[in-house]
C-alpha cells in the first residue's frame, strides 16, 4: 500500500515581519565597532551593548569570553528614546537629541561609583535606530542573550528614585556593587551579596556560550 508524504510546507521569508527587522537591527548592532565608556558626544537614540571584559572574580568567565571572542556576550543591554517617546510619541519624529550618548553616560558614572566595579573594564557597541524600532530591538537583544545584568542581577539602569516612592529598596545590582550614592540612602533589598553571588555562578556555569568557550 502507497502511503503518500506528507509534503512540508515552508513558510516564504518575510523582511518585514516585526521579529525579522528586530533581528537585522541586532546583528548590526553587534557588528558595530567596539569602543570604551564613557563614549564621546552625539546624537542620537537607539539601543546599546555593554560588555565586560576584566578579571573581577565575580564576572571572570564572562571576561575571558568576551577578550577571546571580541566582546560577544553583553553584561547589559538598553535602549536609550527619544524624550517625546515617554508620552506616547514615538514614531512621530521627535528630535532624538543626545539620548543614546546620556544614557550610556549614565551608565558609566554607575560603574564609577560602584566599589568593587572598574570603568576600564566595560566596552559598548551602539546603534542609533529610528525610533519606532528602539523598543523591539532592544526586546529582541534580551531574548536573545539573556544578559545578566537585565536578568539574574537586575537595577544597574535604574534612577535616583527620589523621595517620592515609598517602600522601595536596594536592587539586586546595588546590592552586590555598591556605591551609587542614591541607593544608599534605600533600605537593603531581601538578597544578601552571597546569595547573589551564587546567583551569579548558576547563571555562568548554565550559560551554554560561556561552556563552549
Amino acid at each position: 500500500m502507497n502511503i503518500e508524504k506528507a509534503i512540508p510546507i515552508i513558510e516564504p521569508y518575510n523582511p518585514l515581519d516585526k521579529t525579522n527587522i528586530g533581528n537585522s537591527i541586532a546583528n548590526e548592532l553587534m557588528n558595530h565597532d567596539v569602543e570604551t565608556l564613557p563614549v564621546d558626544p552625539f546624537i542620537g537614540a537607539g539601543v546599546y551593548a555593554i560588555f565586560f571584559v576584566g578579571n573581577n572574580e565575580i564576572y571572570k568567565e564572562l571576561g575571558e569570553f568576551n577578550r577571546n571572542n571580541n566582546c560577544a556576550i553583553p553584561i547589559y543591554v538598553g535602549k536609550a528614546v527619544p524624550q517625546g517617546a515617554r508620552k506616547g510619541g514615538t514614531g512621530s519624529g521627535e528630535t532624538q537629541g543626545p539620548a543614546l550618548q546620556k544614557r550610556l553616560g549614565d551608565h558609566a558614572k554607575s560603574i564609577k561609583e560602584a566599589e568593587d566595579l572598574d570603568i576600564t573594564d566595560f566596552r559598548c557597541r551602539y546603534i542609533v535606530v529610528d525610533d519606532i524600532w528602539i523598543p523591539l530591538a532592544e526586546s529582541l537583544m534580551i531574548n536573545r542573550f539573556k544578559p545578566i545584568w537585565n536578568s539574574v542581577i537586575d537595577g544597574f539602569g535604574n534612577h535616583d528614585p527620589g523621595s517620592g516612592r515609598k517602600g522601595q529598596v536596594q536592587s539586586p545590582w546595588d546590592m552586590l556593587h555598591p556605591g551609587r550614592p542614591w541607593a544608599k540612602k534605600l533600605p537593603v533589598g531581601p538578597k544578601d551579596q552571597d546569595t547573589l553571588r551564587r546567583l551569579v555562578r548558576y547563571y555562568i556555569e548554565t550559560n551554554k556560550l560561556l561552556q563552549n568557550r
